[in-house]
């Protein structure tokens, strides 16, 4: 008996590939889940996504050192401090109700070309502003952008990715945290450079320079987009346009992809195009619970995360008395060496591990550090000092690998194509509200409550185990265009 592998022999590497008939919506999907379809220009299309992460976490932070400085120019109230941190994330909610609605209805390439323009002009707004309610204002648009952003750059992390093994969805869609947190620590990075190269008397405007720094990769984005970006093919076949699914996995993947002749054209097939009512489609059938749980992990995530990332240099400076360079080159060891670190590992673990476990782990972990950081209360002593940082540091990294990384799954993995930017953009929309109230209350109660603020912060990893436990559900490796297939069938 021949002990041959019954498997195919594979073609020699210069061979020509083979045709591929594309004959409905589900042979698209199969083809991009089963890996077959790889690309350079497919994994461009990542990297590009992952840039604008990368922007909306930079511009979301890129005013965390510097609020003291514009209170101080300003002559701003605790109130009105607030209302200039938590404006962006008010647009970012309406961005993310609008993007995602539209990045299902006229697709993910027009969306994703569209709001880069927000990036670079408010970005030079305001780094220009000469008065509070300018600053305001171009926040406020600026949080549009970034709201719009993300919704259709987890659909193509998601949609231009295999469904298992390297370079899953649930890998790729947990890499936005990584891109979170080197955005973060590249913007302390420059926050730290500018501190050296100013003058003493010029160290009011540093948040000026930083924050109209983000003009600079929004370009570099824009112009690599240009040349890369594509429309995902899953989204295109949904809508009917075979023909349009086949070119883009001609061109983004180099596979040879055919409509055959017996198959309707592109043009005799109805687009689905999605009205504002799609939003209710989230809460029925098996997507409710999926819709619920995804939004109580999110909140528990967005509301730790703003409260002690975003309020790092409040914490260190204020709540630690640190002096302004032990807050900075704090604030950006904890983002390097700690959440980019846990973001990193969340990529590697996402595909053998799930996001269920990762996700409760996080929260764990989190529950700890905070418990322990109330406990130490004011510190004194440098011993104290290091042990509230470390803390600091096990929030972050647990962070990075654990709900940081897998809320997006959570969004957006066990949503089919078809809503996928309507439950992104629900999921962000009710987080931003959360964000906003987070970034408009902490400035409040740190001044308030001190460091009896970590007693409120503590909410979020209690949220966040609670809504775990209640179901165990695992997004990652689900294919959700499967399950809506079969549902339509009944």
């Amino acid at each position: 008996m021949s002990t041959t592998s019954s498997l195919p022999t594979p073609p020699p590497a210069d061979a020509a590939p083979a045709a591929v008939p594309i004959r409905s919506a589900g042979d698209v999907s199969d083809l991009v889940n089963s890996g077959t379809a790889r690309g350079r220009h497919a994994k461009m299309i990542v990297v590009i996504a992952l840039g604008g992460i990368f922007l909306d976490a930079y511009d979301l932070s890129s005013l965390a050192y510097g609020l003291p400085d514009i209170t101080k120019q300003f002559g701003l109230s605790s109130t009105m401090a607030g209302v200039v941190t938590a404006s962006i994330s008010v647009g970012s909610l309406i961005g993310a109700l609008v993007g995602g609605w539209l990045v299902d209805r006229i697709g993910r390439y027009r969306v994703f070309m569209a709001n880069m323009l927000f990036f670079v002009v408010t970005a030079l707004v305001c780094a220009l502003a000469q008065d509070a309610w300018t600053l305001i204002g171009a926040r406020f648009v600026m949080g549009i952008g970034v709201g719009m952003d993300i919704p259709v750059a987890i659909a193509f992390l998601a949609e231009f990715s295999r469904l298992r093994g390297k370079g899953s969805k649930g890998s790729r869609t947990a890499a936005w945290s990584p891109a979170w947190y080197a955005a973060t620590s590249g913007c302390y990075l420059i926050i730290m450079a500018l501190y050296f190269l100013l003058p003493d008397a010029q160290l009011g405007w540093l948040w000026r320079f930083t924050v109209g720094f983000g003009a600079v990769p929004a370009l570099l984005v824009l112009l690599l987009r240009r040349r890369y970006m594509n429309e995902s093919p899953t989204w295109a076949a949904d809508q009917g346009d075979l023909e349009g699914a086949a070119r883009i996995l001609r061109e983004s993947y180099g596979v040879e992809a055919y409509v055959p002749d017996d198959v309707k054209s592109s043009e005799e097939q109805p687009a689905r195009r999605p009205g504002i009512g799609a939003y209710a489609r989230l809460f029925r059938g098996p997507y409710r619970t999926r819709t619920i749980q995804s939004v109580a992990v999110g909140l528990a995530e967005t509301f730790g995360y703003n409260a002690v990332a975003f309020g790092l240099p409040i914490i260190i400076a204020t709540l630690m008395t640190q002096g302004p360079l032990t807050t900075i080159a704090s604030s950006f060891a904890l983002n390097l060496v700690f959440a980019l670190t846990g973001g990193l590992l969340g990529i590697r673990w996402a595909s053998t591990k799930g996001a269920w476990p990762m996700m409760s782990l996080g929260f764990a972990i989190q529950l700890v550090a905070i418990t322990a950081l109330a406990l130490i209360g004011q510190p004194s002593g440098t011993a104290v000092v290091t042990a509230g940082i470390l803390m600091l540091g096990a929030f972050m990294f647990a962070q990075g690998f654990g709900p940081g990384a897998h809320i997006m799954s959570y969004a957006s993995l066990g949503f089919p194509t078809s809503m996928r930017g309507v439950s992104i953009g629900f999921n962000q929309a009710v987080l931003r509200l959360g964000s906003t109230l987070t970034l408009f209350f902490f400035p409040i109660l740190s001044t308030g409550l001190g460091t009896g603020v970590y007693w409120v912060i503590l909410g979020a990893p209690v949220l966040g185990l609670v809504a775990l436990l209640v179901k165990r559900w695992e997004p990652v490796g689900f294919d959700a265009d499967a399950e809506e297939r079969k549902l339509s069938l009944r």
